[in-house]
């Protein structure tokens, strides 16, 4: 079928896109291919229609359905979308994003290359308007040739330039092929494994993106009201995903955490599950934040506690009144943080945990028990902390207790509670024996970025610090700033602080910190009486001392600095610190510095990870993870210019 006789289809509504399609996720870049490859007349693939019953049809947009039957675009939904908005100046009404973005794409005469308008362009009349000329076909191009016959500085290319024009004008005329689904045995789900099976090799759609496909056929606005809250939790320095805050949605209004409870859920109920999700999970972030000091993103730990904890929440009226069982409550997310409660099968482990909280009456005293039937007990050892890296799981706890057990800064002497910097604090990590004199003195990464020789303080006094030797700046902190070293749990024995001790400093500091944790702890829990849940006993499994994890502010930055690049670029930015499990046995596996689990972008959505200065078992771990891994920024960023923007293939 003609590219123009496709548009023409949507606009009748005979071609039309199905609730459960993702909106649109393509940028420029992607958008510059396309039109390159067709006015080169590359093969730009086909497309894959459903034909199916108008009046059991539920689709994107408002667009009226013509009786009878409707072609529903399974596969080429970026494809056509660029095409309706470049050829008719506008975006067609199934469309999910920023209009704007089909604005502005210019021609040059000469190069032939295809760029979005800039202030540079002005002047020059080589560059003509895409739009102009496709949304008018042939009367389009004459007007186009006709104004190079009124401009003095085309002349001499004339008939080149006319060529060129027509070519451009006749992207309308080509022929793309259509493949059809047929047949009454087709139902959604049948469709929707097509549909995965036919996108293989892109995102594949998962059970909640089909939850919220039958949410939006009634309330088209619900992603947009979604994607609002997920900015505004960004914008203080938390990042969700879409799925986790429907998963929040459904616990609190279905008490499950499987996403087809959600069938028998109408919009106003969903709805009104949406704000109260809103509601308890700004509670929660602002309880954690207060009173244990997690603050942001990197050290909240468990966001898989979170639908759990919001149903709780949400069962008490939004509020934990009795600070007691506040406390408590916040013993148990610490403890799912530690432990990993959520590491493996979320949903069984979630609905196992949803069915404690069933009855209020000591709800949480048997999610508690819970933990303590699968760990025996909940007490924190010196072996805990033999785990490196900023993506070990007590990470946040030694966090946890700078901020809130009356640590102070070395240099100021001003405590370094949470309630003093609030959000968006400047807390610094610092390697207490400074990584490159380790290095020199022969240990290895890490037995250099030990949780043990980590704490925290302020910009300026990390920077002053920088990289003397501890015997020398413990000695005069200790002597100008009585106290302050103790808040940190620094062993006093001052032989500790001479390189060649650095492993018994280790092995001292690991005893301080886990019985700085396990007094802190105790005080959340308030009394050590909760009983284990009925059940069969369970050997105690040996915490998982993940492997991998971002090792330094240096390494952090320039993570960052990629996911910056790639938010620009209008790609996700990416997880920090993700912990991938086997794809079989749902066991953790590895800490991997920045992923993408999704993928980078519908349609080429390997699973990809940027890992740095790892070494090759944690790669291998990531590889069976099922993640293509890359271990240098610049191979990744060759990787996103060759292999997700696909203008260096329609230049070749």
């Amino acid at each position: 079928m003609k590219i123009s006789t496709i548009l023409d289809q949507i606009d009748l509504g005979s071609i039309a896109l199905p609730t459960f399609q993702r909106g649109y996720v393509w940028n420029r870049e992607q958008i510059r291919g396309l039109m390159m490859s067709l006015y080169r007349r590359y093969p730009v693939g086909s497309l894959l229609m459903w034909q199916t019953k108008t009046e059991s049809t539920e689709v994107r947009g408002d667009a009226a359905l013509p009786p009878g039957t409707v072609e529903l675009l399974l596969d080429g939904q970026q494809r056509v979308t660029t095409l309706y908005g470049i050829m008719r100046g506008e975006a067609p009404k199934f469309f999910d994003g920023k209009a704007s973005i089909f604005e502005g794409l210019r021609f040059h005469l000469d190069t032939e290359a295809f760029e979005f308008y800039t202030a540079a362009m002005k002047n020059d009349p080589h560059w003509i308007n895409v739009t102009d000329v496709l949304q008018k076909g042939a009367e389009g191009a004459g007007e186009a040739i006709l104004g190079l016959i009124e401009t003095p500085e085309l002349q001499s290319g004339l008939k080149e330039y006319s060529n060129k024009i027509n070519a451009l004008a006749g992207i309308g005329e080509i022929d793309i092929h259509m493949e059809q689904v047929t047949g009454e045995d087709k139902s959604i789900d049948v469709v929707v494994d097509i549909f995965n099976r036919v996108n293989s090799g892109g995102t594949k759609l998962s059970k909640g993106d089909l939850a919220l496909a039958k949410i939006c056929a009634e309330w088209p606005d619900a992603r947009d009201e979604m994607r609002h809250r997920l900015k505004k939790w960004q914008e203080a320095g938390f990042h969700f995903k879409l799925d986790w805050l429907l998963r929040c949605v459904n616990t609190i209004t279905t008490g499950e955490a499987l996403f087809n409870a959600l069938e028998g859920v109408d919009v106003v109920t969903f709805a009104d599950g949406l704000r109260r999700a809103e509601k308890h999970v700004d509670y929660a972030l602002n309880l954690l934040s207060t009173r244990l000091g997690l603050d942001h993103d990197r050290v909240l730990g468990s966001r898989y506690s979170f639908p759990v904890l919001a149903r709780y929440i949400d069962q008490k009226g939004g509020t934990l009144n009795d600070p007691e069982e506040r406390d408590r409550v916040l013993y148990w997310y610490v403890n799912t943080v530690l432990w990993g409660r959520y590491s493996g099968s979320t949903e069984s482990v979630m609905n196992q945990d949803l069915a404690h909280i069933e009855s209020l009456d000591g709800g949480i005293e048997r999610l508690i028990g819970q933990l303590r039937q699968n760990r025996g007990n909940l007490r924190v050892t010196p072996e805990d902390f033999y785990a490196w890296s900023r993506g070990a799981r007590f990470y946040p706890l030694l966090y946890m207790l700078t901020r809130q057990s009356n640590s102070k800064d070395w240099e100021s002497g001003v405590g370094l509670s949470a309630n003093l910097l609030g959000k968006g604090s400047t807390l610094h990590l610092h390697h207490i024996f400074p990584k490159s004199l380790l290095y020199e003195f022969g240990y290895n990464r890490p037995e250099v970025n030990s949780l043990a020789n980590f704490t925290f303080l302020t910009q300026d006094t990390n920077l002053k610090v920088s990289n003397r030797n501890p015997a020398e700046y413990l000695t005069e902190y200790a002597e100008t700033q009585p106290g302050v070293l103790e808040s940190h749990w620094i062993p006093m024995d001052r032989e500790l602080w001479h390189l060649e001790n650095y492993e018994a400093f280790l092995m001292a500091r690991r005893e301080l910190l886990a019985n700085a944790a396990n007094s802190f702890l105790d005080g959340l829990l308030g009394r050590a009486d909760i009983p284990v849940v009925e059940g069969p006993s369970e050997p105690v499994p040996e915490i998982a001392l993940l492997p991998g994890g971002i090792a330094d502010e240096e390494e952090e930055r320039a993570l960052m600095a990629v996911s910056d690049w790639l938010t620009q670029l209008g790609l996700p930015g990416g997880e920090f610190l993700y912990e991938a499990v086997d794809e079989e046995t749902e066991e953790a596996l590895v800490i991997l510095d920045l992923a993408w689990p999704d993928g980078l972008q519908e349609g080429l959505s390997d699973p990809v990870a940027l890992l740095l200065n790892e070494d090759s078992a944690i790669e291998k771990k990531a590889n069976n993870a099922g993640f293509r891994f890359f271990t240098s920024i610049r191979e990744f960023k060759a990787y996103v210019a060759l292999e997700i923007m696909p203008v260096a293939k329609a230049a070749s």
